[in-house]
């Protein structure tokens, strides 16, 4: 495979040669020094090949990207070349392009992230950008109006938003519409860090138990209701936990695998059930809803409770943000299980954080999958104990695992 390094390095030879990568991805490194990006593939059994654009316009990453484009055009059946004949034959906005991004990436989204980004653009990248043809719009024009965001105070907000409109020009580079995304360029350093967020906490075990007793006293919807009462035993985030799907949820194995497009991390993630859980979520199972999602609104089936459901109903037990807040869960949890002496990885493991060995992370999601079963298990029967309950015994606790 190719890195950086060597692509800069490639020297013009008085013929045409090329070097692959991966995938079919390409680089032709012509006599005249220039270098261009090519993806080779076969449609309808029939050998392609489809220009990217040119190094170093178009970087290693951006041509990954546009080849990966192409094969989710194939899978779908539709010839690149074909699509990218359409795009060109007459010059899109970045409307236009944001458009065709959107409607080619939202199958493989939720339908809460679609509508966010779809919000998103139209109340910060439409207004601004979306008249102008894409290939007009330069990286000080992109500049300009980030840094008004950054302006607001809005720091996330500038952060998804210049997510946003570089995954559109991204995608036209790949689309062969433009050669360059003039966000790439955009150095970080002219934007505002994000602080680090300390969320509210609370890590005393009586004032744990307290509570999980108020939590039980929640009188509201069943959907909410029961996302509140697993919250604590999950170590999930907020948006994991409200949008859990009835697929993800393997009661054989004992687990809920959540996919890589659903985590923060983007990375597949397994959460053991302690038998606690998995029995709620089977009495759940129980009321017919006929929707896709564990916990479905209850204005629409089709979508699921939101984050701020949950916030909501720890406000209305009367429990203030400077106390607690929706993602103080999973703190709460880590300070405790560090305290309780379980090891560090396992912990960060089942907490879904970064890891600093990025390569290992990206296939670490059943590493001490074990350890993380027996802690999940010992962790549901430490709550239990706090609320003055029966803990599930070692022995069927072992049975249960394994």
């Amino acid at each position: 495979m190719l890195n950086d390094t060597k692509v800069r390095n490639f020297k013009a030879s008085d013929k045409l040669y090329r070097k692959s990568d991966s995938h079919g991805l390409v680089l032709e490194v012509n006599p005249n020094g220039s270098k261009l990006w090519r993806h080779r593939y076969r449609f309808n059994g029939k050998a392609k090949m489809i220009s990217l654009g040119s190094y170093p316009e178009v970087s290693l990453l951006d041509a990954r990207q546009a080849r990966d484009s192409n094969k989710q055009l194939l899978k779908q059946d539709v010839n690149p070349q074909q699509s990218k004949a359409t795009f060109l034959s007459v010059k899109p906005t970045f409307k236009d392009m944001f458009v065709k991004w959107l409607e080619f990436k939202k199958d493989t989204w939720t339908a809460g992230y679609v509508d966010d980004t779809l919000q998103r653009a139209n109340s910060y990248l439409i207004p601004v950008l979306g008249n102008l043809l894409i290939e007009d719009i330069k990286p000080s024009d992109m500049k300009v109006l980030l840094l008004k965001i950054q302006d607001t105070g809005k720091l996330d907000m500038l952060k998804k938003v210049k997510g946003i409109a570089d995954g559109v020009f991204k995608y036209s580079v790949g689309m062969d519409v433009i050669t360059f995304s003039p966000v790439r360029d955009l150095s970080n350093d002219i934007f505002k860090k994000i602080p680090i967020k300390h969320y509210a906490t609370i890590t005393d075990p009586k004032e744990i138990a307290s509570l999980l007793d108020r939590l039980d006293k929640h009188i509201g919807t069943l959907e909410v209701s029961t996302a509140l009462k697993l919250a604590p035993h999950l170590l999930l985030r907020p948006s994991e936990i409200t949008g859990l799907l009835w697929s993800e949820i393997d009661f054989d194995e004992k687990l809920i695998r959540i996919g890589a497009d659903r985590m923060k991390m983007k990375r597949v993630h397994l959460v053991p059930l302690s038998k606690q859980i998995l029995l709620s979520l089977k009495a759940l199972s129980q009321h017919e809803t006929s929707s896709p999602f564990v916990f479905p609104s209850q204005r629409d089936i089709n979508i699921p409770i939101t984050p701020d459901s949950l916030r909501n109903a720890l406000r209305n037990l009367g429990i203030k943000k400077e106390e607690f807040t929706t993602h103080s869960f999973r703190s709460m949890a880590s300070t405790r299980l560090n305290e309780l002496g379980y090891k560090g990885d396992v912990i960060e493991i089942q907490l879904s954080h970064a890891q600093k060995d990025k390569v290992r992370s990206a296939y670490n999601h059943a590493e001490y999958l074990p350890e993380r079963k027996v802690m999940m298990q010992e962790w549901s029967n430490y709550l239990d104990k706090l609320q003055n309950r029966t803990p599930v015994s070692p022995s069927e606790n072992q049975l249960s695992l394994f």
